[in-house]
């Protein structure tokens, strides 16, 4: 399938790999408001057309889907752009900054008949799976720890006055958004809808969460999400039931899973070895999709990303978080 990306920073160099190494994918174009930072992405990585206009981008005939990566905010414009234009779209998460974007969104692809996908690479992997297919060895569940707390060297900026787009409110930041949507996928995915939300967060001088606990309450046990770009932590993800506990390394990458028996005492590692660069789960789960018409599988990711933000919607609502987008 050949596709182009829009943004140029790591993260769309790292989907670029993940994407050649799938083997289902044919990069053919890349987009930059900035003509020579345009010109030099696609010079590094074989692009045969470069763009600094997004609806000629839209139009080439060459291009079968989209990678966006741009500045949260901009999400929901660009995808639009492209769907329109009958090109299939994967968006960096989150994938809107409202439920109300999505909607429309989804509307607009099946208008067109094409796909969209939320690129979230952590429920793609084997490790996930292995999760997911286990979790009854747990017995009953009765609690959840999930953190994702990463120290952004962004914050600095933001210390000394500056505004970068993951802190700014103009531009759909803060932490739940950005970090938090790693374990609140993992949650969503393996517990389902919870019955009550709430948030608990650090607002920051611009608006934003830096930081913040999510509580998500289900029938018989509760889930607490902790996510920051203000701290670090250490302590990994825990899922706690009657026979047993599940530990994860982290919520992303899922890179080791351990399970410890709570009559016998007894730790087991679950995990398999993954690909190093472990976005090429999402790239060929997302490519098969498309090939074979899965109409099923597309309708699962598509509830899980209407129910995370929902979620994140609520979350923000309650606590006054309000962005330009809303």
């Amino acid at each position: 399938m050949k596709f182009a990306t829009v943004g140029t920073g790591w993260i769309t160099e790292a989907f670029i790999e993940a994407a050649r190494l799938s083997e289902k994918y044919e990069l053919t174009g890349v987009y930059s408001r900035n003509e020579e930072k345009a010109k030099q992405f696609a010079n590094q990585y074989n692009a045969s057309h470069y763009f600094t206009d997004l609806e000629e981008m839209a139009k080439n005939e060459e291009i079968e889907a989209v990678y966006i990566a741009s500045p949260n905010s901009l999400h929901f414009e660009q995808a639009l752009i492209f769907l329109k234009n009958k090109k299939h779209v994967i968006c960096e998460k989150p994938i809107f900054s409202n439920t109300a974007e999505l909607e429309k969104a989804y509307q607009t692809a099946e208008e067109h008949g094409v796909y969209l996908f939320e690129a979230i690479r952590n429920i793609h992997t084997p490790n996930f799976k292995i999760l997911k297919e286990r979790l009854h060895r747990a017995g009953e569940l009765r609690s959840a720890i999930l953190p994702y707390m990463k120290y952004s060297s962004r914050y600095d900026q933001f210390l000394e006055g500056q505004e970068p787009n993951i802190f700014s409110s103009v531009y759909s930041g803060g932490a739940l958004v950005d970090l938090g949507v790693y374990p609140l996928y993992l949650a969503v995915c393996l517990f389902g809808e919870p019955k009550k939300v709430s948030y608990h967060p650090v607002v920051l001088r611009s608006g934003v969460d830096g930081s913040g606990t999510l509580v998500l309450d289900y029938e018989g046990f509760v889930c607490t999400i902790l996510c920051s770009k203000i701290v670090d932590s250490i302590i990994p993800c825990e899922i706690h039931g009657e026979k047993g506990t599940f530990v994860l390394e982290d919520a992303a990458p899922i890179s080791e899973i351990k399970f410890h028996d709570t009559r016998t005492k007894e730790s087991e590692i679950l995990s398999v070895d993954q690909e190093e660069q472990n976005m090429v789960y999402e790239c060929m789960n997302i490519a098969n999709i498309m090939e074979t018409n899965h109409h099923e599988e597309y309708e699962q990711l598509r509830e899980w990303s209407k129910i995370v933000l929902r979620i994140t919607d609520e979350a923000r609502k309650h606590n006054h978080i309000v962005f330009k987008a809303d």
